[in-house]
């Protein structure tokens, strides 16, 4: 795989799509962290780690089990969720250039020096980094 982040948004956008209640997907520091920023921004409801071999698909890798969130309506709560920057075109930015998400109401996630957060923690640090992708 070339770009597991970019996996994990696609494995997102499809399971709102068809409103699935969660998905799994293979684990890694960088997809858990990313989830959990978004679990804490109210996007996703919850997230876990999947001890491997205990998911009855005899996998001996740990997986990464997300809970999708759905509004009462049943529109999801990820309308739009995609890859800025991507293995083969990175996108860095500055303090002054950080990316403001549809007038505030979606979120950016930045991979900084100082760890991943979103674009309203990495304005009040005022620090720059790799915009990984857009949340909306």
């Amino acid at each position: 795989m070339m770009d597991p982040i970019a996996d994990m948004f696609t494995r997102i956008r499809n399971a709102s799509a068809v409103k699935k209640p969660e998905l799994v997907l293979p684990l890694s520091k960088l997809k858990y962290e990313i989830a959990k920023i978004l679990e804490s921004e109210g996007w996703i409801k919850h997230t876990e780690i999947i001890p491997g071999g205990l998911n009855g698909r005899h996998s001996s890798f740990d997986q990464l089990k997300i809970y999708l969130k759905y509004h009462k309506s049943g529109q999801p709560q990820i309308s739009t969720i995609k890859r800025i920057s991507r293995p083969g075109l990175k996108f860095y930015v500055n303090k002054n250039e950080l990316p403001t998400v549809l007038n505030n109401f979606g979120m950016a996630i930045i991979s900084t020096s100082k760890g991943l957060m979103t674009n309203r923690e990495a304005k009040k640090q005022k620090i720059g980094g790799e915009v990984l992708g857009e949340i909306s």
